[in-house]
């Protein structure tokens, strides 16, 4: 487990960061959304060690985090870094021998993991030779190969069309399953909304909102409700304590005060016609991400 506490970073006259504090527990993967500017790269380079705090603490599994410890980290910046006139596996085993493996073992980690990462027929090109997508892949290889215990990735989803996400997203998942802590920064809230255990939302340098996944959009949620029934949905309108937001024929998305009345309403649906659905409605990330930064 990787705990900051209240972290503050200054640039001159710009405070970039205050009391930023989260939590990334193992085996789990936090997502770590905000706009431009918001604080993440910055958070992420602190964590690092590239850049030093002004104030606050950072601890792994209650320990103050050290240089040593970070060495086990595994970091893919947003800002593509490989050597482009370098073969791949090449480049892949040079990574993971600095960290201590011996050749061969170096060899056969980068091999296995261009291999997951569906790269395993371009070895041998060098990175310049890849498609945008491609480079990405071999970024995110880069920050895997030597097996670190922590994983630290900016934007690895940048310029990855929707297969290539998909393949990210497994990998990703098979290191968090080991027990990795998995910290990821994306613009694509769609993609951190399927991918996150956990969520960080991060604006102007504070933390707006932290937790499980679940829980945020259930302390976000709203008395609304989806009902698709055979008949006409209309009589909603006209039904005490409902707001009606869309209707459509049988279907209807609705406000309401109680949950009595969303059971009131649910009962005369049953009355007269088929239901087909009733089901309460969560906010997407998208959504929560507006309410908590324009708060």
């Amino acid at each position: 487990m990787l705990t900051l506490s209240n972290i503050s970073r200054s640039f001159g006259d710009r405070q970039a960061l205050t009391d930023v504090s989260f939590t990334i527990d193992d085996g789990r993967m936090t997502g770590f959304v905000g706009g431009n500017g918001a604080g993440k790269t910055t958070t992420m380079r602190i964590i690092l060690g590239v850049l030093a705090a002004d104030s606050g603490t950072i601890t792994r599994n209650a320990n103050p985090l050290s240089s040593n410890d970070r060495r086990s980290f595994g970091y893919m910046p947003e800002e593509r870094g490989l050597y482009p006139k370098m073969k791949i596996e090449e480049q892949l085993t040079y990574l993971a021998r600095l960290h201590g493996f011996s050749k061969p073992a170096a060899g056969k980690n980068a091999r296995a993991l261009l291999e997951e990462l569906g790269l395993g027929e371009r070895l041998n090109d060098t990175v310049e030779s890849l498609s945008l997508g491609n480079q990405q892949r071999a970024q995110i290889a880069a920050a895997l190969v030597h097996q670190p215990e922590v994983l630290i990735l900016d934007e690895p989803f940048s310029g990855l069309d929707p297969m290539a996400v998909d393949v990210v997203l497994q990998v990703l998942k098979d290191r968090a399953a080991t027990g990795v802590p998995v910290l990821f920064s994306s613009h694509q809230l769609d993609v951190v909304e399927r991918l996150c255990d956990d969520l960080v939302i991060i604006s102007g340098g504070t933390v707006r909102a932290a937790g499980p996944r679940d829980q945020l959009r259930e302390e976000h949620s709203t008395n609304r409700y989806e009902l698709d029934h055979t008949g006409d949905a209309g009589w909603l309108r006209e039904q005490p304590g409902v707001t009606v937001v869309e209707f459509d024929g049988g279907y209807a998305l609705f406000d309401v005060d109680s949950d009595a009345t969303a059971q009131a309403v649910l009962h005369r649906a049953m009355e007269s016609n088929t239901v087909r659905s009733f089901t309460p409605k969560r906010p997407t990330l998208a959504q929560i991400f507006r309410e908590v930064v324009a708060a």
